[in-house]
């Protein structure tokens, strides 16, 4: 087995797949959600479950369409590229420091978008979108897989030592995102009180 095949990170390229693949499904449900929405003001779509859980009040809001289009636009597009680029990991593609430097920069960028959108979500319109948190719920682990990826493989320029540190760091991806997950959920309990609302 020759160094190259060795080195090729099968288990991220799936993930890549996998999480890309829940990505687009989200984004185009949404996609299709903000149709109906122009379509008709008053649709009731089938993610709309309660006053606390529903799509409609973010598609509608102008956090839906940060960039003068709707954002699951945007979920399309990048999650289509992160499917393209799990497959070609797994077809022995071979990408250059400078193209795994921009495609980190594009999930920096999308959990940026996520974190902002989730803050407005809890703080704002104080409802919690069903696709949106699908969004929500593989960006995180996509940014912490593809990040520390590119640190212990020094595509993003660290020293040695970090790059072992980042390396120990990457098995630990699951437990960091579910750490994630545990202090959205808090936070949004503390806001929203999600858990009686829900449930009860």
């Amino acid at each position: 087995m020759s160094p190259t095949t060795s080195r090729r990170p099968i288990a991220l390229a799936i993930f890549l797949i996998v999480a890309g693949a829940i990505g687009f499904l989200a984004a185009f449900q949404l996609t299709i959600d903000k149709f109906d929405l122009l379509a008709d003001p008053n649709a009731q779509l089938s993610c709309n479950f309660s006053i606390l859980v529903s799509c409609s009040t973010n598609l509608s809001s102008w956090q839906g369409s940060l960039l003068g289009f709707p954002n699951p636009l945007l979920g399309l597009v990048g999650w289509t590229a992160t499917i393209a680029v799990g497959a070609g990991i797994l077809a022995c593609a071979r990408y250059a420091k400078w193209f795994w430097m921009l495609f980190n920069l594009g999930v920096v960028a999308a959990l940026a978008l996520v974190i902002f959108l989730i803050t407005q979500s809890v703080m704002v319109l104080n409802v919690l979108c069903p696709w949106c948190m699908v969004t929500w719920l593989v960006t995180i682990p996509t940014f912490w897989a593809v990040s520390l990826y590119n640190l212990k493989e020094g595509n993003i320029p660290v020293p040695a030592s970090a790059r072992r540190f980042f390396g120990k760091l990457y098995g630990w991806v699951p437990l960091i995102t579910i750490v994630c997950y545990a202090i959205v959920a808090i936070w949004a309990q503390v806001r929203l009180d999600w858990i009686h609302n829900v449930f009860i």
